[in-house]
C-alpha cells in the first residue's frame, strides 16, 4: 500500500475522510482536459486514473493530483519512465500510487 502523502491523507483512504464541503469541487472534463499532455504515455497514465480512481481520492489526494499535472511534461515523463524521482514528496506518493495501480 502507498505511504503516507501527507499528514492528513494517504492515497489509500477513501475520499470522504476528509470534510470535502469548504473545498471547491473540480470540474471533470476540465481535470480531463489538464490529463491530456501531448506525450502518449502520460495520457494513457493520466486520462484511466481520471475515470478510474480520481473520485476514490480523498479531497487532499485529490488536490496533489491536481497540483500533479500542473508539472512540466518532461518532468512528469522522467518520473513515471523512472528516469528520475521526483524530489517533492507528495508528488512522488502520488506517482507510485498511479504506477502502482497501473502495474496492478
Amino acid at each position: 500500500m502507498p505511504t503516507a502523502v501527507n499528514s492528513q491523507s494517504t492515497v489509500s483512504q477513501p475520499k470522504d475522510s476528509l470534510p470535502t464541503a469548504a473545498l471547491p469541487s473540480v470540474n471533470k472534463a476540465r481535470l480531463k482536459w489538464a490529463c491530456r499532455r501531448g506525450m502518449l504515455e502520460l495520457d494513457v497514465l493520466f486520462i484511466p486514473f481520471v475515470e478510474d480512481a480520481y473520485d476514490d481520492l480523498n479531497a487532499a489526494d485529490q488536490r496533489i493530483f491536481e497540483r500533479l499535472l500542473t508539472s512540466q511534461d518532461p518532468d512528469l515523463f522522467a518520473w513515471f519512465m523512472g528516469h528520475k524521482t521526483c524530489e517533492d514528496h507528495e508528488l512522488n506518493t502520488m506517482v507510485q500510487f498511479i504506477l502502482n495501480r497501473v502495474k496492478g
